[in-house]
């Protein structure tokens, strides 16, 4: 299964705003900036996250884009589907039944080997992307930081974030 390129953007974007302070938000350029993305293709897919709850936002000046749950209730499945949608990457068109000697509709009321071997390894891979939340992965990234690593990425944040709406 290919994935988009903006699901691996998705995943990154909500990794930074992991670490931010409850009462803050990053705009989209910002988060486009940090990965070195457009801008455009990086507020189509926060908006996509925001339509799934992943994210919540605000307008204006000092608007900006905020994790709507905890790290550890985001799973890398949920950024999948929300970016690629939910759809089976195989889809089944029974091609057993076509051709010279097809198979009757009988003998296709159960999927194929094939069929359902495709169908097997899409929910062990959806079952592995919904075990491994955005929570996990920060943890193994700041395991990886070096102190001059987290001071740069401290910086950032510090002189990058806004200042989020109060909550209503």
């Amino acid at each position: 299964m290919k994935m988009s390129e903006g699901v691996e953007w998705a995943a990154h974007a909500c990794t930074v705003m992991a670490a931010l302070p409850p009462d803050k938000a990053l705009r989209a350029e910002a988060l486009a900036a940090y990965h070195a993305l457009a801008p455009a293709y990086m507020a189509k897919h926060l908006q996509a996250l925001a339509r799934a709850g992943i994210v919540a936002s605000s307008r204006g000046p000092k608007g900006g884009y905020w994790l709507a749950k905890e790290p550890a209730q985001i799973s890398l499945w949920e950024i999948v589907a929300a970016i690629d949608g939910g759809e089976p990457a195989f889809r089944c068109s029974e091609i057993r039944r076509r051709g010279p000697c097809p198979t009757s509709r009988e003998n296709c009321k159960k999927p194929c080997p094939i069929a359902r071997s495709f169908h097997s390894a899409e929910t062990a891979m959806r079952d592995a992307l919904s075990g491994v939340t955005i929570q996990s992965i920060c943890l193994d990234v700041a395991a990886g930081y070096k102190p001059a690593d987290a001071k740069r990425f401290g910086d950032w944040m510090v002189a990058t974030m806004t200042d989020r709406p109060p909550d209503k």
